[in-house]
């Protein structure tokens, strides 16, 4: 058998620079050349996991499969790549230190002085091969979260270089993320930052193997030859991140620079084939090339940051290449939204989203924003508590159930309509706790999400505590909201719709969390549809010269 091959990915300089855009790139390069590949993110903070920060802290926390909450970055692997990731693919520093402080205290170290060194390193080299046992990978990229020089890094840098010690640096690359800054006073771009970082690096023992530069404008080879030469690695090893316009740009800059080919050169490993980026080019075109835009509002309350809802954002460019638009997202604060201003806040929409979310701040309007949309036949799409949303409004209005609510916001309303799952009853921890990862799901046959997906059961990831009450099924179904998406076990309501209406549907499940470059999900497709033959109806589509 193979050995496995590893990459560590680093930044310098500057955070934010790209790291796990980087990693999937390279890796979709090295998928194409016929690898197999996959990817990880070591991320050195003390929480186990992003489940309980705020998304303005870390941005949209991301739910694999198995149920792990895990960082943004791994539905870039996951869009980029086609393939699932799972709780081994994001380590944090708070799960090292848990595993470590449960060892010490079954007494697994023998009476033995615990330190990070050995035995924090000794785990973190443990985590970084775990995906290499048994499943065949024969290269693993590891991002490693932070910037050099901070410390809390630390560990993980001293864990790639006893690692690099160990397997030998044909087995163990060392890719390094920089910043060239361009000083606009001296009209120049500026090498020492990157030399610096480097140097940082060194302190700590690694050398790394290959640069990119991160750059707004384009690197002279003088610079190049500069850089290599102060930095300690190859003239061709150089290689410059220009900005691009989109993310998906980021894989073709690579092959230009050839950075799949100088892996591969000092990883030892044979180019095979060149590599097949005509699918990906393609949806490139369609990204570019549309004619049609379209607008769709967000309603949420993190709307201040894109971020926090960066899987529905990358779903929306997905079902726009497939719909041969391009779909501008309004971000609508669902705090700002009231009766008064409903309308003038949904002006020139083609269709509406109303984000998942927790807790009471912003619900009232992301109700009344529903109330709208349901009312003016305009294209609606729920998401966790946006189909929460949609129960709610309904029973209010159509339902007249005064005083309906969830119970997360209101223990005591006279209807809940929405209510915690009984599971959940007895949960008194909040990190991983919910119902989280890939369900079932059984559709109604004929029902729009059927038409939807064009199969009886389907498979999507949760994240929620709170579920419809299935005291009130009948009653809802009876004046027209229909539960078509049922969970074959728990009875679940997974999927709500609304039959006299262009296009109205809410989930309970994130269907954002499935969408790639290969498979756009098809919610976010139909939906997107349906929002185009809106906008054609109502004189609202903004047509592209070819």
């Amino acid at each position: 058998m193979a050995i496995t091959k590893y990459i560590f990915v680093t930044g310098g300089v500057s955070s934010s620079l790209g790291k796990g855009i980087l990693s999937a790139s390279l890796a979709k390069l090295l998928q194409a050349r016929g690898y197999s590949v996959t990817i990880q993110k070591f991320d050195p903070y003390l929480n186990v996991d992003p489940g309980t920060m705020n998304p303005y802290e870390h941005g949209e926390c991301y739910v694999t499969d198995d149920g792990a909450e895990t960082d943004l970055d791994l539905g870039h692997y996951e869009r980029f790549l086609n393939i699932p990731t799972s709780q081994a693919n994001n380590v944090t520093t708070g799960q090292v230190y848990r595993t470590v402080i449960e060892k010490e205290r079954r007494g697994d170290y023998l009476g033995k002085t615990v330190q990070v060194i050995p035995h924090i390193t000794d785990e973190i080299r443990n985590r970084f091969q775990r995906l290499g046992k048994g499943n065949n990978y024969e290269i693993i990229i590891t991002e490693i979260g932070g910037t050099v020089g901070d410390i809390e890094s630390l560990p993980y840098i001293e864990s790639l270089r006893q690692m690099r010690y160990e397997k030998g640096p044909s087995n163990c690359l060392v890719v390094h993320l920089t910043y060239i800054p361009f000083l606009k006073g001296a009209g120049e771009l500026k090498t020492k930052p990157t030399q610096h970082s480097v140097k940082t690096l060194l302190e700590t023992g690694v050398q790394p193997d290959i640069l990119v530069c991160r750059t707004e404008h384009p690197i002279s080879k003088d610079m190049r030859k500069k850089l290599a030469l102060f930095c300690n690695v190859k003239a061709n090893s150089v290689m410059e991140a220009i900005d691009v316009s989109t993310i998906y740009e980021v894989p073709i800059a690579m092959q230009a620079e050839e950075l799949d080919k100088v892996v591969l050169s000092k990883l030892k490993l044979p180019l095979k084939h060149e590599p097949d980026m005509s699918k990906w080019e393609d949806f490139l075109y369609k990204l570019k090339h549309y004619s049609t835009t379209i607008t769709i509002g967000l309603v949420g309350k993190y709307t201040e940051l894109p971020d926090a809802y960066k899987s529905i954002n990358e779903s929306f460019i997905h079902a726009g290449t497939r719909n041969d638009c391009k779909v501008e997202v309004r971000y609508i604060s669902s705090e700002s939204i009231t009766k008064q201003n409903i309308a003038e806040k949904m002006e020139g929409l083609s269709g509406v989203l109303v984000a998942p979310g927790f807790g009471e701040r912003g619900i009232e309007g992301k109700i009344e924003a529903i109330q709208y949309v349901r009312e003016n036949k305009i294209p609606f799409f729920g998401i966790c508590l946006g189909m929460q949303c949609a129960v709610i409004e309904f029973a209010r209005h159509v339902l007249k159930l005064n005083g309906a609510h969830s119970t997360e916001i209101d223990a005591k309303t006279p209807h809940p309509v929405i209510a915690l799952m009984e599971d959940q009853k007895t949960q008194n921890s909040k990190g991983g706790t919910m119902r989280l990862g890939a369900y079932p799901c059984q559709l109604k046959k004929n029902s729009l999400a059927y038409k939807i997906y064009g199969q009886n059961v389907i498979m999507e990831r949760h994240r929620h505590r709170y579920e419809f009450n299935n005291d009130y099924k009948d009653a809802f179904e009876n004046a027209g909201m229909i539960p078509s998406g049922i969970n074959p076990v728990s009875k679940l309501v997974e999927v709500v719709e609304i039959e006299d209406h262009p296009f109205f549907i809410g989930t309970q499940y994130h269907p954002e969390l499935k969408s790639t470059v290969d498979n756009p999900q098809p919610i976010f497709v139909k939906f997107v549809e349906a929002a185009v033959s809106y906008s054609k109806q109502h004189n609202l589509i903004e047509l592209v010269e070819a």
